[in-house]
């Protein structure tokens, strides 16, 4: 191949690479065109293997900067486009790593007797890279970020209810699998041959899984009557409202359950709903006391707090004649919005952006169990949705329900929220329970433990959700067996980059020695 058309390669397959990432983005809402994630995939992982392992890295990285940036554009809406940009090179960074290695494994298969089981064997391998290479990317650096992956897409699909036995992991691993094993082997899929009808086989086994998902909405435990309360506050990080402005929209949106016969067993107001803190500021605590003991129902909700010299987003259960009896801190305050990690090191890199970030929210350790009459509740706060092990400690711990108080102001009118909304419908199945999620501005919905939701408030529209959500107590295998399943892959994954490595240093000494 002369060096003209071993360019003219590199650029066709930098180019098909680019194209997979950007198709991705049509798979997750708000375009959520779901089935767009199979050839998203497809596209991204024949443009690595028609690379070399060098040239892989470079289509990697092009694929993975295309796939990130194309999904995370709602970041540009209050920070600008450098963290967004900065995001995405060390997310395809990372991606790109992964590509080398499914290259490898490509390589390495491929001289392998070509038959139906290195096939599949190589399809496992890839999955396996590819699911690895999402967990790392969500939990590194820094906590990770646990956006833009192939399960989030799906949240809407047929494919959804894989959630329930593995979590968001089996999800990935299932459907790059099945897109892996057809592109791999779809010159086998002749139904004549036994290889075909095998082949075949594997992927109906996976696609019928869904089938075969028993997700039930009954009540294990009773029923709880929510309220949930959208205030449509501008309560983002940089918002100049007048003190006191956020925390009287949830009231104000709140006062039509005060003439209602059918009052509920708990409100539930978003997070940075009051923002004077009633724990601190005696006109806010006047305020939300009225409010409750008038309605005779608990309050849960949003709120700074401060103790000694550390701040905290907080969230609070305030009992009608009683007040404030519990308090759950956000244990995974976001970085470069909530916090900023080695500050000193930044400051130097983009000073006006790090500067944008006065104070850092300390990281809580309280559990987000709140006792209520009915049962056990479990809080988490905004991106902590999409942390599987905080969902995982709270149905742990016994909750029955879910709530996930956000804040989406900061974020306009892109499609953030409802990404962060697919996240949560995912999570309601791999857990088994009804999810409460309530914003400020939207996208707010009441989900079943099926993931289907009950009622929804679209965005930057004041309003209320009421509705009897089942309590459960069913522990889900992914509840049991997901952290299993997150270990068994990355510890194969591990395995596979050692060996794989080896193999490539062998393989390029024997071509040195017989140069």
């Amino acid at each position: 191949m002369t060096k003209a058309s071993h360019l003219r390669y590199l650029g066709g397959n930098l180019l098909l690479g680019l194209f997979g990432g950007l198709l991705s983005s049509q798979a997750y809402p708000d375009a959520g065109i779901w089935i767009a994630i199979f050839p998203a995939v497809a596209m991204v992982l024949v443009a690595i293997i028609r690379s070399s392992p060098r040239q892989s890295l470079g289509v990697g990285f092009v694929a993975g900067l295309a796939w990130y940036a194309s999904q995370i554009p709602w970041m540009t809406a209050y920070l600008g486009p450098v963290p967004w940009l900065a995001l995405s090179i060390l997310e395809a960074l990372i991606f790109a790593a992964g590509a080398y290695l499914i290259n490898l494994a490509y390589v390495f298969f491929k001289r392998s007797r070509h038959t139906l089981w290195s096939n599949a064997l190589l399809a496992v391998s890839v999955s396996s890279l590819w699911s690895a290479r999402e967990w790392l990317t969500s939990n590194w650096p820094y906590g990770g970020f646990p956006w833009s992956t192939v399960a989030m897409s799906q949240s809407e699909s047929p494919f959804a209810g894989i959630a329930y036995w593995g979590g968001q992991t089996a999800i990935s691993f299932c459907l790059v699998f099945v897109t892996a094993l057809i592109t791999f082997g779809y010159r086998e899929l002749n139904p004549a041959h036994w290889h075909g009808s095998l082949t075949a086989a594997l992927v109906f086994v996976v696609i019928a899984i869904p089938a075969l998902t028993p997700l039930n909405t009954n009540a294990q435990a009773g029923w709880l009557n929510v309220a949930a309360v959208q205030g449509n506050a501008n309560a983002g990080l940089f918002a100049n409202e007048v003190p006191g402005t956020i925390l009287k929209n949830h009231l104000d949106a709140s006062k039509p359950l005060l003439a209602e016969s059918n009052k509920p067993d708990v409100v539930i107001w978003p997070e940075n709903a009051a923002d004077l803190s009633p724990l601190s500021n005696f006109d806010a605590q006047w305020e939300v006391t009225r409010f409750v003991d008038q309605l005779k129902t608990p309050l849960i909700f949003g709120t700074i707090t401060a103790r000694d010299s550390d701040y905290f987003n907080s969230s609070v259960l305030w009992q009608p004649r009683i007040g404030p009896t519990d308090l759950y801190d956000k244990k995974r305050p976001v970085p470069f919005a909530e916090y900023v990690p080695d500050r000193a090191f930044w400051s130097l890199i983009d000073p006006a952006q790090i500067a944008l970030i006065a104070k850092g929210y300390t990281f809580g350790t309280r559990d987000g169990i709140f006792e209520l009459k009915q049962g056990k509740v479990g809080v988490m706060i905004c991106f902590e949705v999409a942390v599987a092990d905080i969902s995982r400690d709270l149905v742990r711990q016994g909750a029955k329900i879910l709530i996930v108080q956000t804040n989406n102001s900061d974020f306009g009118h892109t499609n953030e929220s409802s990404q962060q909304l697919a996240i949560a419908k995912l999570r309601a199945i791999e857990t088994g329970r009804a999810v409460v999620n309530i914003s400020t501005v939207g996208i707010s919905a009441l989900i079943y433990p099926n993931g289907a939701v009950s009622q929804t408030l679209p965005s930057f529209e004041a309003g209320i959700l009421q509705s009897s959500l089942p309590l459960r107590t069913a522990i889900t295998p992914a509840m049991t067996f997901g952290p299993s399943l997150d270990e068994v892959i990355n510890f194969s994954a591990i395995a596979q980059t050692v060996f794989l490595l080896w193999v490539r240093f062998v393989y390029r000494r024997k071509q040195k020695l017989n140069a």
